[in-house]
């Protein structure tokens, strides 16, 4: 290895939001503690919805900031909200474009502090939303990399489209009620678990097949999962046509927060082993008044033992920001359903998600199926109930229960915004197959933990897991795209 420290620096730029933010800050400290020669600068934006948060407040939930190889730089730009997109509307791609210039200052001003030593720019991490970015990284003739914060498969199946819509010319709105055979899925999808918006009968959303067209000329994709976990996926992208490398250097987990962890981890402290079912739809998951009634009316009838984290849904369908919490639950559930069930269940706000999942009484998670609690599940070795929301969750729905059998599904094809109330019966239906003892769902999840452990087994200079393997072949390739031509070979 290079004796020489902190030679070439990553410009990472994460999305706005707290789960984007988080990912790519633990993948920022992941990186520089594998090698010396790597440093970072993270430039934050805060969300356009709430320009006055402390921005450098979720950076601090990273770390403790003791290493001094990876800065923060808060480049929000309050004037990028008074710039509406095409529409006349605020959207997070039009917020985040709107802030190259604040980036082309920061990463100018970096570039001259690396004057009259052998520091260099490495090229830009961007966040899998942040790809006008990329158009600034070439500006600096520095490469572009992506951190795909979502499944290889979702990655695979977005290429797909991309190529049938812009190589040969198919109108892809004719898949959303087909079956679909996609390279990076062993079986053929239902259209109507695209993402959200992807395959819409009024022309697509063409935003999604864009991203996918920035992402083919990028110089690598950093993707948050690991080869065990999606070996089919992973490999169809290694064989792909005209992607870029694809590093597999999963999973990077948040450790998340202490807020209320002594409260909800001495209850569960009390409870037996795997015998408490977990639910949380993640931090902007809710439901109507009566689809709660139902899910408590089934949890009540299941008789297991549950931690429930209820969110409150924010009011005007702000679909951006975080929900709130319930001053008092018993308004929206069953009249004496708390009292009921106090002996067995305990109905909290926010959870301290890895912290659950991580504990022995925990034996099943009833999930939205976000990238990010799907592997935090599978890291613990907990099996799932499916009830995917929006965006990619279907797709991750399928994954799980199809392909992995690690899941069983409640309803695999719900999204959120078509109003649909599943009901008591059926949410049951699925707790109760998720709980039963001696599984095999159980069985295909303790041994993904086992599979997660290996694959992150590594430190600098002893790269023996899959994923510790393919970050350093990341590192090595940075760091060769940074030096001088003359020097490369």
């Amino acid at each position: 290895m290079c004796e020489i420290e902190s030679m070439a620096e990553l410009i990472f730029i994460p999305s706005p939001g707290r789960g984007h933010l988080l990912a790519n800050l633990e993948m920022a400290k992941l990186l520089v503690s594998r090698d010396r020669r790597l440093s970072a600068t993270v430039l934050v934006i805060r969300p356009f919805y709430d320009p006055a948060s402390a921005a450098h407040s979720y950076a601090a939930l990273a770390g403790d900031g003791s290493d001094s190889r990876i800065r923060f730089v808060d480049i929000s730009d309050p004037a990028a909200l008074a710039l509406s997109d095409p529409e006349g509307s605020t959207s997070p791609f039009h917020y985040i474009a709107n802030h190259k210039d604040r980036v082309r200052e920061e990463v100018f001003r970096r570039i001259q502090d690396f004057k009259d030593s052998d520091r260099r720019l490495a090229g830009f991490v961007v966040d899998m939303f942040c790809t006008p970015m990329i158009d600034v990284a070439g500006e600096f003739g520095v490469p572009t990399y992506v951190f795909f914060t979502c499944a290889a498969s979702t990655l695979g199946v977005i290429f797909h489209f991309q190529k049938l819509r812009d190589s040969d010319h198919r109108d892809i709105t004719k898949y959303a009620d087909q079956m679909v055979s996609v390279p990076s899925f062993r079986f053929p999808v239902a259209g109507k678990l695209m993402p959200t918006g992807l395959l819409d009968i009024d022309g697509g959303d063409a935003k999604l097949i864009d991203l996918a067209k920035r992402f083919r000329g990028t110089k690598g994709i950093l993707i948050n999962t690991f080869y065990e976990l999606e070996s089919y996926a992973i490999d169809s992208l290694l064989a792909g046509e005209k992607i870029p490398p694809v590093y597999p250097v999963g999973p990077v987990l948040s450790p998340g927060e202490d807020k209320n962890r002594n409260d909800t981890m001495k209850w569960l402290d009390t409870q037996p082993d795997k015998s408490v079912v977990y639910l949380c739809f993640g931090s902007k998951g809710t439901f109507k008044e009566v689809q709660l009634k139902l899910i408590a009316t089934a949890l009540e009838r299941s008789g297991y033992r549950f931690l429930w984290s209820l969110r409150k849904p924010l009011q005007n369908q702000q679909m951006y920001r975080t929900p709130g919490e319930y001053e008092n639950p018993e308004e929206v559930l069953p009249e004496g359903f708390l009292e009921r069930t106090k002996s067995v269940g305990k109905v909290i706000g926010w959870a301290p998600q890895v912290a659950v999942l991580s504990h022995g009484a925990v034996g099943g998670f009833v999930s939205h199926c976000g990238w990010n609690s799907t592997l935090e599940s599978l890291s613990c070795g907990v099996p799932l109930a499916t009830w995917p929301l929006y965006a990619e969750q279907q797709l991750n729905a399928f994954l799980l229960v199809k392909e992995l059998r690690v899941a069983v599904e409640i309803k695999m094809d719900y999204k959120q915004s078509n109003n649909v109330i599943v009901g008591a019966d059926e949410i049951e239906n699925g707790i109760r197959r998720l709980m039963e003892g001696g599984s095999e769902i159980r069985a295909n999840a303790e041994a993904l933990k086992a599979e997660a452990l290996k694959a992150t087994d590594g430190a600098a200079g002893r790269e023996r897991g899959s994923a510790s393997k393919y970050l350093r072949q990341f590192i090595d390739d940075a760091v060769k795209n940074s030096l001088p031509n003359e020097t490369k070979n």
